[in-house]
């Protein structure tokens, strides 16, 4: 039985099963924190798949060769600076008043018939460098006053916004779940900021565009009551439209040359070089931050004490992401090692079924079982992994079989999600009201990015 279960493909098969299942219970069930439960079920896994103690934790001498530490070390070597620069970035054009000169901007440009698109595209602009939830917080109040101005449900205001903020955290780079998932499938970033786009920005139409105005039409719902203030008219004036912009522009745009930089100039040349400097995503981030600390914080009166505050309250939640991520990527680690990858891989071809659809449909499972969108984005991309490495994927494909993952991760949001909570508690959406908007939004925004990456697997 043993022998069976460590050696053979429907035994590693089932002992991956089991892990998941196992894994899936400590977290829903027990509410166990995904971080500690992925360790325990990764070193649970290892044990019972028969590698060596000295493999999996290392020696009292040497640890650094163990699975434990490498699984650790690294993904966070990769990840860790690019999404603790992403938040300090979002943090500094949060505080500077930067989303609600950019929302007022694009209400302006549209005009009141098209201010549901206007704060649509404020939702695609304003989440490229903050948190879902932090876009939710910050642009709420500007979604209130156009529902107000403009009469109608409040759903075809709120609906584009989140469509655009779920979209760039599912797909877009500096986010944790595409630049987690990037580093498990060793994919560039320039290459997930292409393939995300042009997968998420047909999504977005779909989900943040066509369903509100369908759907708005039928559900009137009113601004509420208590989210009715009136402005003080004290923030004073905000940093210049051109400005907000062009600082969330630099970090992508910097990231894009060095990746195709790399392609298109003169290899060992002075511009290939300095191409691949600045795109490395850390540092195209480390001058973004600078830049927008300066021109957004100290030039506007920000004291250093007060930037050094913000980035430590910035910087807090981002601890236990970081550990999920370096916990998940232990777990995969674990399932090459004990040859669970190369089985799945085996299995999938045996069954016809291509990766990329494997990749989803397991995104989708995790997604619906316990919530995370990050947990299911970490656990898919460990899965997969392995399967991938032995498949010569060029980086185009793998891009779009981590745009695949992060959209599985993101379908059918329900009360296991924090997401719905904060949905329904910032619109004043009952339960049976954001299950029908929110979730339906968010499947419709998984399965059209999921069809766009699996059309374009087919042809590149």
């Amino acid at each position: 039985m043993i022998d069976w279960l460590q050696h053979s493909t429907p035994g590693l098969l089932t002992l991956a099963a089991v892990s998941i299942a196992v894994l899936l219970v400590m977290i829903i069930r027990f509410k166990t924190e995904p971080f500690i439960a992925l360790i325990i079920i990764g070193l649970l896994t290892a044990l019972a798949a028969g590698l060596p103690v000295g493999t999996i934790v290392g020696t009292a001498q040497k640890t650094s060769d163990s699975l434990l530490e490498k699984g650790f070390g690294g993904i966070l070597g990769h990840i860790a600076a690019i999404i603790g620069l992403g938040t300090l970035l979002g943090a500094i054009l949060e505080k500077s008043g930067g989303a609600r000169v950019l929302t007022g901007a694009l209400l302006r440009a549209f005009g009141e018939k098209r201010a549901p698109l206007a704060m649509g595209l404020a939702g695609l602009i304003f989440g490229v460098p903050v948190f879902f939830d932090i876009g939710i917080f910050v642009l709420a109040p500007l979604v209130y006053v156009a529902a107000r101005q403009g009469g109608r449900s409040l759903l075809l205001y709120c609906l584009p916004l989140l469509a655009g903020l779920s979209m760039t955290h599912a797909f877009i780079p500096p986010h944790p779940g595409p630049v987690a998932a990037a580093g498990l499938l060793h994919v560039d970033l320039g290459w997930i900021i292409l393939m995300g786009a042009v997968c998420g920005l047909p999504a977005w139409f779909l989900a943040g565009v066509v369903f509100p105005s369908w759907i708005g039409k039928r559900m009137n719902i009113e601004v509420p009551a208590e989210m009715i203030v009136d402005s003080d008219g004290d923030e004073g004036p905000g940093p210049s439209l051109g400005l907000v912009s062009a600082i969330i522009a630099v970090p992508l745009v910097l990231i894009l040359a060095g990746t195709f930089g790399s392609i298109w100039l003169p290899k060992n040349s002075v511009p290939a070089g300095v191409a691949a400097f600045v795109g490395t995503p850390a540092v195209a981030l480390t001058i973004a931050v600078l830049l927008a600390s300066w021109l957004l914080g100290t030039r506007r009166g920000m004291t250093g004490k007060e930037l050094s505050a913000l980035s430590a309250a910035a910087l807090r939640p981002v601890a236990m992401l970081l550990l999920v991520v370096g916990a998940g990527a232990f777990f995969g680690a674990v399932l090459s090692a004990t040859g669970i990858g190369k089985a799945v891989a085996d299995s999938l071809q045996a069954g016809g079924l291509p990766v990329i659809a494997a990749a989803y449909v397991i995104s989708c499972g995790l997604r619906l079982a316990q919530g995370s969108a990050t947990v299911a984005i970490v656990t898919t991309g460990g899965i997969v992994a392995p399967s991938v490495a032995e498949l010569g994927y060029s980086q185009a494909q793998l891009a779009l079989i981590v745009v695949a993952i992060a959209a599985g991760s993101i379908i059918a949001s329900h009360v296991n999600d924090g997401g719905f909570w904060i949905v329904s508690r910032y619109f004043g959406l009952t339960v049976g009201e954001t299950l029908k908007t929110w979730t339906v939004l968010e499947t419709i925004l998984s399965l059209s990015g999921f069809a766009m990456a699996a059309i374009l697997m087919a042809v590149v």
